[in-house]
């Protein structure tokens, strides 16, 4: 057994021991109380503030887009969206619930949202409905305390000032999709996440990173259940915790003039096609439409499926732009670059006249003019003037395609003009080769009589028609056309600007030039040209109307049927292009007006209020002139009609007078 001594000696061991783990087991809590609250005490410290506090994105606003005589394009307004953040939402059946009366939605539709963006951080707020309206905000903000992980957050929206005018080249803002989410965020750079809005057409999609900014954050303090507080907290608890302000983007100023974008849109309505018009001593963009149309602001507030569905359901496809993104054949309007092609090459000259009669035949096939009669011989001006298929069928029976391809393209035909706007199509001028290749048979001459007529394989856009007779008025200068003038900062500093880009000096002969220009002022300014009764007063304009075929004609009775009695969708496009004024040419226009029979009818009345707009707004001396002089010729031609007509009536009667007396003498002779 053990003694006093020896018990005491095994329990004072125990002890220390115990004593020895005792102060461990404490120096272990203080060395982690200390690494916790003084080591890592900041650290911690700006965690437990941060629990309190819930950061929201302060959105940049967009920058803002002007026309050429700065007035507003595009704006930015404020909208309301109702959000739901996951991280908060406590008894989430009687949330959801009343949030569905609120914004009066099915539940089921709310948590078809949210599982959609269940793969989110639980922290990431998600948009249930966007631009709700100011009743429904105002019953969230008020039952915010029932509505745990219900917010509302303002978001800045597009607002696009003329709605439909200009709606393709300005473009529009939405949603980003979770499709385009990888490809944009590797092309930009930026942690793009759903519910982020990028450019997605036109001006606003090519200019997406010059017009979007750097959006900030601001924290706001929150309780347990993530409620905003009424009240924030003025002690030092959120030192060193700073918000940050967003950065707006960088504006617009474009080359498009806002009113003779509005007459253009007006003079489309109701119509399906496209106007373009274009400095010819830059390669500005004064106007661009495209018809039908939509309206990009509801993009930018979220599209109902109603709206998006009269969109994509609607047979005129209004979502593409037609000025660019549609090609077909120019029919007359592409006359004079055959003309050219002839002249240059020593088919024709200035004296050649060639008969002007309702038919041409090569080989087996009859081609026909679009007039059933003809007897006179006309030169290559008034084959231009009088829009003579047959003249040009018998110069093209002498014309390689391939040469008549090499002019074409001299003109920009045949390949993207480089405006810089989305999915522009290069159209097509057809060569030998792209037959053989394409088709795997050779090359007709028959084809080439169809294609100097604008018809067959040739193929051009209304910006590319536009382009080429602009470089026709300027005598061999082809631009690249471009759109945004100018970009500047918030302060109204021009931080890069356009300059114009010479692609090209066209070289003829100085008297080639000189003859297609006479043909196109015959065109409109002399009596049986063909849009001589649509020049209107003022404009001094030179150009081509054109007959773009949607359906061949099989025989005569179709080629002469009256188009307008021919169901919609087999009738004529009409085609208008002219550059003005005649003496010193500042503008050219192209029209398309789809289905609207023929030029002068239908795209001839467009292109002549546009340059009229142009006139009276940047020339308006010489407009008034043009106008006192052009009604004073107008007047002697009158004045000469009458007494033609005149003289006419006088010999007819002195004709049936001399015939009935001869019947008398006659008669008395019996």
């Amino acid at each position: 057994m053990f003694g006093d001594e020896e018990l005491i000696k095994i329990h004072k061991s125990r002890a220390t021991q115990v004593a020895n783990i005792i102060i461990f087991c404490f120096a272990i809590v203080f060395i982690r109380l200390w690494y916790l609250q003084i080591y890592k005490g900041e650290l911690y410290h700006t965690f437990s503030i941060q629990n309190r506090l819930r950061e929201e994105t302060v959105w940049a606003p967009r920058g803002m887009i002007y026309s050429r005589n700065d007035q507003l394009l595009v704006d930015n307004i404020p909208r309301f969206d109702a959000v739901v953040t996951r991280q908060f939402l406590h008894d989430k059946k009687e949330t959801l619930k009343r949030l569905s009366e609120i914004l009066q939605m099915e539940v089921k539709d709310i948590e078809k949202i949210i599982k959609k963006n269940s793969f989110q951080a639980r922290y990431r707020p998600i948009i249930i409905k966007k631009n709700i309206d100011l009743e429904e905000v105002a019953k969230i903000e008020t039952e915010n305390a029932s509505l745990p992980g219900v917010s509302v957050e303002t978001f800045i929206s597009r607002e696009y000032i003329d709605k439909e005018v200009g709606a393709h080249a300005l473009g529009y803002i939405s949603e980003i999709s979770q499709a385009q989410l990888p490809k944009y965020q590797k092309r930009d750079k930026v942690e793009y996440k759903l519910g982020d809005f990028i450019g997605q057409f036109g001006i606003e999609e090519i200019m997406d990173k010059t017009l979007r900014g750097i959006n900030g954050h601001e924290f706001v303090e929150v309780d347990a259940l993530g409620r905003k507080k009424k009240y924030i907290n003025t002690d030092n608890l959120f030192k060193g915790i700073e918000n940050r302000a967003p950065k707006p983007g960088n504006n617009l100023k474009l080359t498009l003039d806002r009113d003779m974008q509005k007459v253009a849109y007006k003079a489309m309505e109701g119509k399906s096609g496209s106007v373009v018009a274009i400095d010819v001593s830059s390669g500005e963009l004064l106007t661009m439409i495209s018809t039908p149309a939509f309206d990009p602001s509801k993009f930018s507030r979220g599209l109902t499926q109603e709206y998006w569905s009269s969109l994509i359901n609607n047979e005129e496809k209004p979502m593409g732009d037609r000025s660019i993104q549609n090609h077909f054949p120019p029919g007359s309007t592409f006359k004079p670059f055959t003309a050219i092609t002839a002249l240059e090459e020593g088919l024709i000259d200035e004296n050649s006249k060639i008969r002007c009669h309702g038919s041409f035949r090569l080989g087996r096939r009859v081609y026909r003019s679009w007039r059933r009669w003809g007897s006179e011989k006309v030169d290559v001006t008034d084959a231009l003037k009088k829009s003579c298929n047959i003249f040009f069928y018998k110069v093209a029976s002498e014309m390689d395609i391939d040469v008549l391809a090499r002019y074409a393209k001299m003109f920009g035909f045949g390949r993207k003009t480089g405006v810089r706007l989305p999915r522009e199509v290069s159209g097509l001028i057809p060569t030998k080769e792209w037959k053989l290749k394409r088709n795997g048979v050779p090359w007709q001459q028959g084809e080439t009589l169809s294609c100097s007529i604008g018809q067959s394989y040739v193929l051009v856009s209304t910006l590319q028609l536009a382009n080429a007779y602009a470089a026709i008025a300027t005598k061999g200068r082809l631009y690249k056309p471009y759109i945004v003038k100018e970009v500047l900062d918030n302060q109204g500093n021009i931080l890069r600007a356009t300059q114009p880009e010479l692609l090209r000096r066209i070289e003829l002969q100085p008297k080639t030039w000189d003859l297609i220009h006479e043909g196109l002022y015959k065109v409109v300014n002399t009596p049986k040209g063909t849009a001589w009764w649509r020049r209107g007063f003022g404009n001094q304009m030179a150009g081509k109307t054109g007959t773009s075929q949607v359906v061949r004609a099989q025989n005569d009775e179709e080629l002469y049927s009256k188009c307008s009695e021919k169901e919609y969708k087999y009738r004529h496009h009409g085609v208008f292009v002219a550059f003005a004024p005649y003496d010193d040419p500042k503008i050219a226009v192209a029209a398309l007006v789809e289905h609207g029979c023929g030029g002068s009818s239908a795209a001839a009345p467009v292109v002549e209020k546009v340059v009229n707009t142009y006139m009276k707004k940047y020339l308006p001396e010489e407009y008034e002139e043009n106008v006192a002089k052009e009604k004073a010729q107008y007047s002697r031609y009158l004045k000469k009609r009458r007494q033609e007509r005149k003289k006419k009536e006088e010999a007819k009667k002195q004709q049936e007078e001399s015939e009935s007396s001869s019947q008398v003498d006659d008669s008395q002779e019996e």
